[in-house]
Order: C-alpha cells, then sequence, then structure tokens
C-alpha cells in the first residue's frame, strides 16, 4: 500500500509542476473546464451505468439495497461514490488552479484525474489495496495544486 501511495504523490507533483515548466499557450478558462471535467464525467457516467446494470440484472438489488460486501456491485458502489467525492473537491478547487496556474495547468489534472480513477476502480476490482495508487494519483492533484495557489497568493 505505501509503494502504491508514494507513487500516486509521485503522479501527482508531476501533474501539477510539469504542465508549469512550458510555454503556456491562451486558453480561455471556460474552454479549459470543460477539457477538464468533460472526460472524468464520461467516466463517472460508465460508473453509474455499471451500477445500474448490476441492479438491473439483480432481483435482490433491483429496489436499490446494498450489494454485499466485497462484491463486485459493492466495489463499483464505492467506487462511484469516491468519485463523486474527489469531483465535487475538484469543482470547488479547479478553478481556482485554472487563474493562478494556467489552463495547460487545469487540462493536465482532468486528464490525469481521469486515467486516475481508471486505475483506481481497475486496481480495487483486481485488489482492494491496487486501489491506493489510483486514490493517491486522483486525490493529490487537486490538493498539491490548491496549495501551489494559495502559496502563489501568499507570496
Amino acid at each position: 500500500m505505501l509503494i502504491g501511495g508514494g507513487l500516486g504523490v509521485l503522479w501527482a507533483l508531476a501533474v501539477v509542476a510539469i504542465p508549469g515548466m512550458g510555454p503556456q499557450p491562451f486558453i480561455p478558462v471556460n474552454l479549459a473546464l470543460i477539457y477538464a471535467f468533460a472526460p472524468t464525467g464520461l467516466v463517472m457516467t460508465l460508473m453509474i451505468l455499471s451500477v445500474a446494470i448490476r441492479r438491473f440484472r439483480s432481483d435482490a438489488h433491483g429496489d436499490g439495497t446494498a450489494f454485499p460486501a466485497g462484491s463486485g456491485g459493492d466495489i463499483d458502489q464505492r467506487v462511484l461514490s469516491n468519485t463523486v467525492e474527489q469531483m465535487v473537491l475538484a469543482l470547488l478547487l479547479w478553478p481556482f488552479a485554472a487563474m493562478q496556474l494556467g489552463a495547460v495547468t487545469l487540462i493536465t489534472l482532468g486528464v490525469a484525474m481521469t486515467l486516475a480513477r481508471l486505475l483506481y476502480w481497475l486496481g480495487y476490482h483486481v485488489s482492494p489495496t491496487l486501489r491506493l495508487f489510483g486514490w493517491s494519483a486522483s486525490f493529490y492533484p487537486t490538493i498539491f495544486a490548491a496549495v501551489w495557489c494559495l502559496w502563489r497568493l501568499v507570496t
């Protein structure tokens, strides 16, 4: 778990730092927000569909009752819930990051979040301990970007 979390932190540092090192082409913030959020929105759509299909196929869970602990439906529900939590955080902090760090960084945050959420979902299905990289790789870039923005404002 420590390795997965550590690799996720390294991923996060790269996601936030590397885009700011190069030239920043002018991309309107509203367009960057669309490019940042749309890919993860599409992945969330797949997650919602996965849970819905599992419910549709099950007489026992079609009414919304909880899936058995550790089952595929339970994992998909947990992944979806965590993704919603992380995306709410992103919705609150990424516009700030776009204004301070630029549109390229914002779009990089979005693409990285999408990939990390997919790895989180896959890792959780393979083994619950393998989910940690995906979780770290999607959570920490948002936090690091927010801290960097605050630092820039203070200094």
